[in-house]
């Protein structure tokens, strides 16, 4: 972490009290005093450092991690059985490894989420725009207090190495209450997440209940292998979120919403659930009351701008209601920006405040709009799963009317397999020429990914380009272009790596290889 380690402790009694009060416990062995305490805490052995609590988890574990976490002082290992290595230590056997880190990890930094307001987003698209929106509008009402955990940035406080790259949408728990702690030490008393399905099938925030919960949409996805089984345990864990929120916020229009509501409905009061939706949107059953509508008035390639109307007398309750206008482009942003406005109308920012606020957010790889002369107009997206993609080549299609569209895209290896159908059916909806290229092939071969896409592309529709080299493919796609067509580079955003057979590799980020071929000209 690029800032200093907190010195926190907690005993090994606490820890054995901790476990058995979730049930975690099966075994424990003692070498000493319950009462000893541990100032560290970590799942790499390399991080030890004195006496410390370590946890033995995860696939790629093995045994020889603990030798070295003795070695540098270990005092207390926690595991799902017990090693000889760690012969001399105590042992806290446990069922669930990842659950007991997530308890244990919240006690050593003395539960930071108590004094942080947390408002949470999931959905299969929208949760980075969204938090970002949030952060926007909470900042307005009380700047440089509000920490953000997106998949883009890390925010934990307002000085100079206090905001970092992000290497999940939501860290591993030890990670996510050691920069909760690092937030509330720096002052900060908001913050805004993004929970992930990730996070609850590996149990990164078991635990962990939000002031505001915000549920976008969701479409199939993370479904593979090495993720979801199939689209019900998907489902299952995005509305984890929704019942350990104390507060809930829910898009009418999501597919699902019958089970997204009556998930809501089990744990929060009904006046504490607020659904919205477009102007035009009729729910199936009369009986669903929608809280807040928006309005379209304008949607350019600059700027949208709409109408937040509260119909409900809890809505109107918030002054939230009024005129709103985002520099995000696209119709689908204006339902990030709603449920953004009325997140922070639930952290009590009135409407002036949040449109001052959301006027002026950007994000990082979100629809950034470039123009290369004597070329189209690119836009450089994180579209990465079906529903993302397919949102910003029908905007841009609509918006350009029907433009000849080029698109440069790959798809990660080892996990989200579904997706390479899935973009091949989204190309085969919008795009003129589709420019495959690699995106984190991981310990996948890049060709091969890029010869799944390619297997369901209709190229009667569509003309296949492949170019592995992303760069490349980058500059091909734009010189391929004339000025009236549109080029999408999608799936990347603002990331600066490709991971490739397990290693991090510098990447100049998809706007930097733009700007390289605008500098060429």
């Amino acid at each position: 972490m690029p800032y200093e380690r907190i010195i926190m402790g907690l005993s090994l009694q606490a820890c054995i009290l901790l476990l058995k009060e979730h049930h975690l416990l099966k075994s424990s062995a003692v070498q000493n005093d319950t009462a000893v305490d541990m100032s560290g805490i970590a799942y790499d052995s390399r991080k030890v450092d004195g006496p410390t609590l370590f946890f033995c988890k995860g696939a790629k574990f093995r045994p020889i991690y603990l030798s070295m976490a003795k070695d540098n002082g270990a005092l207390t290992y926690v595991a799902e059985k017990p090693y000889v290595e760690g012969n001399g230590l105590n042992a806290l056997i446990v069922v669930n490894i990842t659950k007991a880190m997530a308890i244990l990890s919240a006690a050593f930094y003395d539960f930071p989420q108590d004094d942080l307001h947390v408002i949470a987003y999931t959905g299969t698209q929208g949760k980075t725009t969204s938090a970002y929106f949030t952060r926007g509008i909470l900042e307005a009402a009380h700047p440089k207090h509000v920490a953000l955990f997106s998949s883009i940035d890390r925010i934990v406080g307002p000085g100079v190495g206090e905001q970092f790259r992000s290497d999940l949408s939501t860290p591993e728990s030890m990670d996510l209450f050691h920069d909760m702690r690092t937030a509330v030490d720096n002052g900060l008393s908001n913050l805004v997440m993004e929970v992930s399905s990730q996070a609850y099938l590996r149990n990164r925030v078991f635990g962990l209940s939000y002031d505001v919960g915000v549920f976008l949409n969701i479409e199939p996805d993370h479904i593979g292998p090495t993720e979801h089984k199939d689209f019900a345990d998907y489902l299952h864990c995005k509305l984890q979120m929704i019942v350990n929120s104390r507060k809930v916020v829910i898009n009418a229009e999501t597919s699902h919403f019958a089970e997204v509501y009556a998930a809501a409905q089990t744990t929060t009061r009904p006046d504490s659930i607020y659904l919205y939706a477009s102007a035009t949107f009729k729910p199936a059953s009369p009986d669903v009351q929608i809280d807040f509508r928006y309005d379209t008035h304008t949607i350019g390639t600059q700027r949208s701008d709409f109408t937040l109307i509260p119909v409900t007398n809890k809505a109107v309750a918030l002054n939230v209601g009024g005129n709103y206008t985002i520099q995000v482009t696209g119709d689908y942003n204006e339902s990030n920006a709603a449920a953004a406005i009325i997140s922070g109308g639930l952290a009590g920012v009135d409407a002036t405040t949040a449109a001052n606020g959301i006027a002026k957010v950007t994000i990082p790889g979100r629809m950034e709009e470039y123009s290369v002369p004597g070329h189209g107009h690119v836009y450089v997206d994180y579209a990465h799963n079906y529903a993302s993609l397919k949102s910003v080549l029908s905007y841009l299609n609509a918006e350009f009317n029907n433009p000849r569209l080029l698109v440069v895209i790959g798809a990660t290896g080892d996990r989200g397999v579904s997706r390479r159908k899935d973009f091949a059916r989204a190309l085969n909806e919008y795009a003129d020429d589709a420019f495959l290229t690699t995106d984190n092939p991981g310990f996948e071969s890049a060709e091969s990914i890029v010869s799944d896409i390619r297997e369901d592309i209709d190229e009667q529709r569509v003309h296949v380009h492949v170019e592995l080299d992303r760069q490349q493919a980058i500059t091909a796609a734009i010189n391929a272009s004339a000025p009236e067509d549109i080029v999408v580079i999608a799936g990347k955003g603002a990331e600066n790596r490709q991971r490739i057979r397990g290693v991090n590799t510098p990447w100049m980020t998809d706007a930097a290889a733009v700007q390289q071929v605008i500098n060429a000209e």
